[in-house]
């Protein structure tokens, strides 16, 4: 009888493990709406950061639906008909992702009016993870200005061929070392990142803000893989007292957030999707810079592999098609051209191909392209890459606490990141557009770019004299704490505030009987504010009154639409 007992659970044993180790299938489920949901674009606060707000805010980018979460009755739904497991959403395709243990499954959402499509992007001959699990973001810490200093090939050591290069000792003599800015790393995992030493300022000054892997739905970045450590060594690594050993990234003195969604044990489109998932988890929590090393182009299985002609046209993948979205969201998007130049595909990829990117090759010391760096344009005829950094030689992290060298756009990348989030954080006023633009025309080759070095490679000198012509700040009044520009105005209002602590402040515009025409509430940090648009285009001429109220004073503001 006992004997039995143990035999049977044996079979019990056996059975589960069976079922646990089982295929998976991944599939995106597409939707046809939003309708009916909880949320509502008057209330971002529910589903996006107070940092992410004040991004849009200052830029005058409004909340649409886009911005919307996925309608969770309809994921529920998804699940209960397939019996799947969730992988992830998207807001702004309004999609999810699911794991199901038959393809047969999928044919029970046929027919359902919530359902828009159904695609496969990913096959699993095991499980790839049982249930999901869901984190958010800290509060972005204050952080003082980094003093102005006197840097040299001995202060930078093993980076300074890739810092000088493009001239990128002009933004941290003058005291930009990325202060202020959060960069979001998407990549493979992050092994040594949480203990080479060179790592030391960034996690003891709590700067990694968030963390996420996207392919097992849970944090485990530090357990696998080394490339997303490699890369962030050029962006954050810091040695600045150890010579000859010193070592200063890009942007030494930013916040990150670190996202896992290459997948090492394969290739699949899921993984195209689970960039794009990223990046706007990057959107919600507030990111200014996202960077992505990694680039797509061929499968496992190719009879999924990627058309140049009909996919690579800068709008077309999903994660090419996120980039763009992540640019109107107000964030830079910077990606690497890929290291198939020379070879059988030689080409750029995605998201490399994508509209809005800025999409980052590789030089040497002297400032010649690399050969493996990928060729331009994309398929629609737009010069790729836009701008070069160090990619041969690059100097980085290595596994055990060392220091070395290694080639690849994955390394050009996220310095050009880093140097950017220094530009951005020296021109607070400026636009992601903006940034993008100045390091373009700022490169070697602007007035005669090519298919292999695009413009060439920027000078951050000019870069930031460039946009210094308009970094001023909006004048305000003795006593005043808001500022309208131009005033009179003739089209839609563009404010700037100065509260004294971090807070939503609310914006209520007034007629002249004190009726009021239309309210604003948004999260402003103390200090200035970048200028941000109130909409009222369709007003007719007159005077108004603007009031603002914060948590601790208020102030009202006249002002005459001709």
């Amino acid at each position: 009888m006992c004997r039995k007992v143990i035999l049977t659970w044996l079979v019990l044993l056996i059975f589960c493990c069976e079922k646990s180790l089982a295929q998976q299938f991944a599939y995106v489920v597409s939707f046809t709406d939003k309708n009916n949901t909880p949320y509502s674009l008057s209330s971002p606060s529910s589903y996006l950061s107070a940092r992410a707000i004040a991004r849009r805010t200052a830029q005058g980018i409004p909340v649409d639906s886009t911005d919307l979460p996925v309608v969770n009755k309809y994921i529920d739904s998804t699940l209960a008909l397939t019996g799947g497991i969730f992988h992830g959403s998207s807001r702004w395709f309004n999609f999810c992702i699911i794991l199901v243990s038959d393809t047969s499954f999928i044919h029970a959402l046929s027919g359902k009016s919530f359902i828009s499509s159904t695609k496969l992007v990913g096959v699993y001959a095991t499980f790839l993870h049982h249930k999901a699990s869901n984190t958010t973001g800290s509060a972005v810490p204050t952080f003082k200005p980094a003093k102005k200093t006197t840097t040299d090939a001995s202060y930078y050591g093993w980076t300074w061929d890739q810092t000088q290069i493009v001239n990128g000792n002009y933004l941290h003599n003058n005291g930009f070392k990325g202060t202020g800015k959060l960069i979001a790393v998407i990549d493979a995992g992050f092994t040594g990142a949480d203990l080479h030493t060179g790592f030391d300022s960034l996690r003891n000054s709590g700067r990694i803000l968030d963390t996420h892997d996207f392919v097992y739905n849970d944090n485990t970045i530090f357990s696998f893989d080394t490339h997303g450590a490699t890369v962030l060594s050029t962006i954050a690594g810091y040695i600045p007292n150890n010579p000859p050993n010193n070592y200063i990234g890009s942007a030494p003195l930013a916040s990150y957030a670190l996202y896992v969604t290459e997948d090492g044990a394969s290739e699949q489109p899921i993984e195209l999707y689970n960039l794009e998932l990223a990046t706007e988890r990057a959107d919600s929590i507030g990111a200014d810079i996202v960077t992505s090393s990694l680039g797509y182009n061929t499968f496992t299985d190719h009879s999924l592999d990627l058309n140049f002609a009909t996919d690579l046209d800068g709008k077309t993948t999903i994660c090419s098609r996120g980039a763009n979205a992540a640019t109107k969201k107000g964030m830079l998007f910077v990606a690497s051209a890929g290291n198939e130049g020379g070879n059988g595909w030689n080409m750029i990829l995605t998201p490399g191909d994508a509209d809005s990117a800025l999409t980052v090759g590789s030089v040497d010391a002297a400032g010649s392209a690399w050969g493996t760096s990928g060729y331009g344009p994309n398929a629609a005829g737009q010069i790729k890459p836009d701008v070069c950094g160090l990619g041969h030689f690059a100097a980085v992290f290595t596994i055990g606490g060392g220091l070395g060298y290694q080639d690849g756009t994955s390394l050009s990348t996220p310095q050009m990141a880093g140097w950017a989030a220094c530009l951005w954080q020296a021109n607070p006023y400026a636009t992601p557009y903006q940034i993008r633009q100045a390091i373009i025309r700022c490169a070697s080759h602007y007035s005669a770019p090519t298919n292999h070095i695009g413009y060439g490679v920027p000078n951050f000198n000019c870069t930031e004299q460039l946009l210094n012509v308009s970094n001023t700040p909006p004048p305000y009044l003795p006593g005043s704490w808001v500022a309208v520009i131009p005033n009179p105005f003739h089209g839609d209002l563009r404010i700037s505030a100065y509260p004294d602590t971090n807070s939503d402040v609310e914006f209520r515009l007034l007629d002249v009987t004190g009726k009021s025409i239309t309210t604003m509430t948004t999260f402003l940090f103390k200090g200035y504010n970048p200028l941000f648009t109130l909409p009222v285009e369709n007003l007719p001429d007159g005077i108004y009154f603007l009031k603002a109220i914060s948590s601790s004073r208020q102030q009202v503001i006249r002002m005459v639409k001709q």
